[in-house]
């Protein structure tokens, strides 16, 4: 097969003209929601490991 960088360009700019983009106000709602999924999921991780964390040094304190 032939390589030919013409028709190449050509349909990578028919396939980009094909995708819909966000709005702006879309970006920025999709943009919050994983700022405020990633903050609460740092919060869970942050709790749990304390539980876990506090369930060890009892275990370990009782052994001494």
């Amino acid at each position: 097969m032939a390589f030919a960088p013409a028709k190449f360009v050509r349909e990578v700019r028919a396939e980009a003209a094909k995708v819909t983009w966000p709005s702006r106000r879309e970006t920025g709602i999709t943009t919050l929601m994983v700022v405020i999924m990633a903050v609460l999921t740092a919060i869970f991780f942050l709790l749990v490991d304390q539980v876990i964390g506090f369930a060890v040094r009892q275990l370990f304190a009782g052994t001494t």
